[in-house]
């Protein structure tokens, strides 16, 4: 016995379409005798409508019934003859680690650094080419926002909820960030297939960020940073005060915060891994897909699943060639009688 599968099972409700076309064409057949009825006498009617065959309206009417029956089946996507298909999925593990400190607030990037960076990684999550993605934001202390996943839905709610307000404690600590990637995103089965794309204005607070790049690269992990902000005068930290008013950030002796971008730590940490790759946006634009295609994507992958499923081979192109045939037929099909020959 066949196996028949429908992929698009739903696609059947169409099939009352059938009861609805055979309802017009009964609703059509009544009032053609109406009309009849209503221009000539009865006895009349077998000599107006002497040529026309009701045999054949009603074949007609089959025809395209049965037409609209297997085009509604064909849409279901039938399917039979089952074969084997292994699917491989390759990729590497990625680790974006956000900063969400308040110099991320600085507006040398609009509509603010954070909010690019953001729109960046979003922008790289639609280059994602099989890779599992995690996600770590930092401040004064870092937290897995999402470990490490295939579900890119998930991740993007996950980037989407980040903000200043997502670590509570302040400062900014590149270094913690970093072993917290090593600690709880990746695993030291292999040494290879890993990266960190870091993504900060590279200020640190004594969080010995160097020291974790070296740790990373003696596990075989990359480090590709991405550099933002002004690296030279640096930008005021806006912040909005309980009365919504727009001011800047202030330091204890009442001084107005400047953040400028530290590229010197970020290269120094590139450096401690193998293949490091640091990337200046400072105030320009910040292309992350180009970056991942360019880097990530084209390094070598390891192998994350392998699956065999059974494919149905579709067969829905019969049912549209009847359909077809069926509706060439109708038009095809004359409503007269054949007048006998003389």
């Amino acid at each position: 016995m066949i196996a028949v599968r429908l992929l698009q099972i739903k696609m059947l409700y169409l099939l009352w379409a059938i009861p609805l076309f055979a309802a017009v064409f009964l609703y059509a057949a009544r009032r053609r005798r109406r009309a009849l009825a209503a221009f000539a006498a009865c006895d009349l009617l077998e000599q107006i409508n002497i040529h026309t065959s009701g045999a054949r309206r009603l074949w007609k009417a089959a025809a395209i019934l049965a037409a609209v029956g297997l085009t509604a089946f064909a849409l279901t996507r039938p399917g039979w003859n089952i074969k084997p298909k292994t699917i491989e999925r390759r990729g590497r593990d990625v680790a974006f680690l956000l900063d969400v400190s308040k110099s991320m607030l600085a507006d040398d990037l609009k509509p603010n650094r954070l909010e690019h960076a953001k729109l960046a990684i979003r922008d790289c999550l639609e280059r994602l080419e099989g890779d599992r993605v995690a996600l770590v934001a930092f401040a004064g202390a870092a937290a897995v926002k999402c470990p490490l996943t295939l579900d890119y839905g998930f991740f993007g709610m996950m980037l989407d909820d980040i903000s200043v307000d997502s670590i509570e404690r302040g400062g900014t600590h590149i270094g913690d960030a970093v072993r917290k990637s090593l600690d709880e995103v990746f695993d030291d089965l292999e040494k290879q297939y890993k990266d960190i794309i870091l993504i900060t204005d590279g200020e640190d607070h004594d969080s010995f960020p160097e020291q974790a790049a070296t740790e990373a690269g003696e596990r075989g992990i990359r480090l590709i940073a991405v550099g933002l902000g002004d690296e030279q005068q640096g930008r005021r930290i806006p912040i909005v005060d309980e009365s919504g008013r727009r001011t800047f950030l202030k330091n204890r002796q009442q001084q107005e915060v400047w953040s400028r971008l530290d590229a010197d730590t970020l290269r120094r940490m590139v450096n401690a891994t193998p293949g490091g790759q640091y990337y200046n946006v400072a105030t320009g634009t910040m292309d992350l897909g180009s970056v991942y295609e360019e880097v990530v994507a084209s390094a070598e992958a390891k192998q994350l699943q392998a699956k065999t499923i059974e494919q149905y081979e579709e067969k829905f192109q019969i049912f549209l060639a009847l359909a077809f045939g069926l509706l060439c037929l109708e038009t095809i099909i004359s409503e007269r009688k054949r007048r006998p020959k003389a």
